[in-house]
């Protein structure tokens, strides 16, 4: 890692030439960032997220930091469900998530545990299916959320990493050719396939109406540092919406099969390592990404063992 001051890397976006008068246990030096990759990452240290919310300036200095490298880790964060809850909630609204529930200290925050006792009943989100692929939070929404930040309450003795890819990088390292075909295509985004997929018919069907499917652009005009970003993802982008070509099709057969192709090569674009950086959890870690410019894998190598994280969700708004 390549270890920088935060004042020498990214200056405040408030006022770059003060520096904040804060507690001590808030921060004990200037932040220290370590870059994790060159394509996205940093981690954070000489700061406690418990006391971050007294201070604007620092919550406006780890904005900048967010949005530069995408996503942010942060180590021995020994904090509670509702004090994460209240970190979250400084860059933005938070909301929980449409089909599970959430934690009972902290209503915005959403209880992802996996295998904690094989003997109980699990919950839905003890049986769902892993995150062992690589996706995009939940855009099947119209406002998919801005953004996410999730804590490790317990992990694994080995494995169960997450591995992150830069989707802005992803764009533009695309071929011209593939860049010019994908100007102006939307794409619609859903959730029966996948989180209902496993629920018998008549459910299915509900939660469809439900949650019924959204369009977005394949190239997201990022809202706050106008970047392009590839914007599909394996887990919930079905199909473009207004994908055509009339000059090059010999039958009628020439023409999804196109599509088809062209669909699963933006949404392997992620799979590239050179756009990653990949984290491995301990106890009281803290990643902190931008649900529009990233998208998340978790590896789900750790068998039978128990895995607790808890996630808040930073709401969005209609994407265009």
């Amino acid at each position: 890692m390549t270890t920088v001051a935060a004042d020498q890397d990214t200056p405040s976006p408030i006022n770059p030439s003060a520096v904040a008068i804060i507690r001590p246990s808030v921060r004990q030096h200037s932040i220290k960032v370590e870059i994790c990759s060159p394509a996205i990452g940093a981690e954070l240290s000489n700061i406690n997220l418990a006391d971050a919310t007294q201070d604007p300036d620092l919550i406006a200095e780890i904005r900048a930091l967010w949005l530069k490298h995408k996503v942010l880790f942060f180590r021995d964060q020994n904090i509670s469900p509702l004090e994460q809850q209240l970190f979250a909630a400084q860059f933005g609204g938070l909301e929980g998530h449409p089909m599970a529930p959430s934690h009972p200290e902290a209503d915005k925050l959403l209880m992802l545990y996996r295998n904690l006792d094989p003997s109980k009943p699990k919950s839905f989100v003890e049986k769902a299916s892993r995150e062992n692929l690589w996706h995009t939070d939940v855009t099947f929404k119209p406002a998919p959320p801005r953004g996410a930040i999730l804590r490790c309450e317990q992990g694994p003795e080995s494995g169960g990493d997450t591995l992150f890819s830069n989707m802005v990088m992803a764009y533009e390292n695309l071929p011209e050719a593939i860049k010019q075909r994908i100007d102006g295509l939307y794409a619609k985004h859903s959730a029966e396939h996948s989180f209902g997929a496993q629920l018998p018919r008549e459910e299915r069907h509900a939660m469809a109406a439900k949650n019924p499917a959204a369009e977005h652009p394949v190239v997201l005009i990022h809202p706050e540092t106008g970047e392009k970003v590839l914007f599909v993802n394996s887990a919930f982008t079905t199909h473009f919406s207004n994908f055509f070509n009339f000059e090059d099709i010999r039958y009628g057969q020439d023409f999804m099969p196109e599509a088809h192709h062209l669909m699963n090569y933006l949404t392997s674009q992620a799979a590239i390592p050179e756009y990653q950086v990949r984290l491995k959890w301990r106890t009281n870690t803290i990643a902190m990404w931008d649900n529009l410019q990233v998208q998340h894998y978790a590896v789900a190598d750790y068998g039978n063992a128990p895995r607790k994280m808890l996630r808040a969700t930073l709401a969005g708004t209609p994407l265009t």
